[in-house]
């Protein structure tokens, strides 16, 4: 079977299994064809932004902002409870508390929904449309349909972490100012230094989720069932949480994604800390070069006739 392009369906030995032909001679000098020319990123970008899925997210990334600043005009000021200030406490301090504080109450679990449901639907939605193998048969090569899709998919998700506090900045200026960070330990940082430190949790953030979209993107190659993707994913997502609330694996626990995922308040301290954060994304993208090599490896060898 070719690893590469996939030609007409033919009949295998044994029970009518359907190959890969492998292209000739006159496929591969074809006038005009050029391998890294086929599916540009620009067209499967658009394809992916055409998506109905793509709009709702941008639409509920985009709402949380103003359902929060409508919660504390509702419920009043949030105050500290037992001495102990957090973000949440601080929230309408300034829009760049607000933007943190949006931070904090998606980025446990609202922002995997959306890196798993760009990465996860990518290629198993092809699959399960039918419209995979003609993809391949334009001839797309396999390692490049998945470098466009997974890049594609990654620069959808970054777009989606930066869309919250984006918005969440500018309605949180709006509503409550535009001022310092207030800094839940103490002290503040100005508004001018404020805003590359939200730029570099965002950065953060997006890092430690490469292991949710890697492993999204591996089980898309595995499956035509999108949903299955997605859900496998946020549901691992999730299973790395409750293991990191298990104190009784002790340091083992530094070994999962889920242990270094708020290392990012680290970047809210009036003295900028690398430690956890350097640590989180090494973990994180470990994993995520191995997850994305298997999905490779194995899509190389799949099936996609049958």
């Amino acid at each position: 079977m070719s690893t590469n392009t996939v030609g007409p369906a033919t009949a295998g030995p044994v029970g009518g299994a359907a190959e890969d032909s492998s292209p000739g001679p006159a496929t591969a000098s074809a006038p005009g064809y050029r391998a890294g020319r086929t599916l540009p990123l620009r067209v499967e970008a658009m394809r992916q932004w055409r998506r109905r899925r793509t709009m709702v997210m941008a639409l509920i990334l985009g709402a949380l902002p103003l359902v929060l600043i409508a919660a504390f005009a509702i419920g009043g000021t949030p105050s500290a409870e037992g001495g102990r200030v957090t973000l949440m406490d601080t929230a309408t301090a300034s829009g760049a508390n607000f933007a943190a504080t949006c931070l904090f109450v998606s980025a446990g679990f609202l922002l995997v929904v959306p890196v798993a449901l760009f990465c996860g639907d990518t290629v198993a939605s092809e699959a399960n449309w039918s419209s995979l193998r003609y993809l391949l048969a334009a001839p797309v090569p396999r390692a490049r349909l998945l470098w466009s899709k997974l890049a594609v998919a990654l620069a959808f998700s970054l777009g989606a972490m930066v869309l919250l506090p984006a918005v969440a900045l500018v309605t949180g200026s709006l509503a409550y100012g535009w001022g310092p960070l207030e800094l839940p330990t103490g002290g503040s940082l100005p508004a001018g230094d404020a805003v590359p430190r939200l730029a570099l949790v965002v950065g953060f953030i997006f890092t430690s989720q490469l292991v949710t979209a890697a492993l999204a993107f591996w089980l898309s190659t595995k499956t035509d069932a999108p949903l299955g993707a997605v859900g496998g994913a946020v549901g691992l997502t999730i299973v790395g949480n409750v293991l990191d609330a298990v104190t009784a694996l002790g340091s083992w626990r530094d070994f999962l994604p889920a242990h270094w995922q708020f290392a990012w308040a680290d970047a809210l301290q009036p003295q900028l800390e690398w430690g956890g954060m350097l640590k989180g994304a090494a973990v994180s993208v470990t994993y995520a070069v191995v997850l994305i090599a298997l999905a490779f490896r194995g899509f190389s060898r799949k099936d996609i006739v049958s």
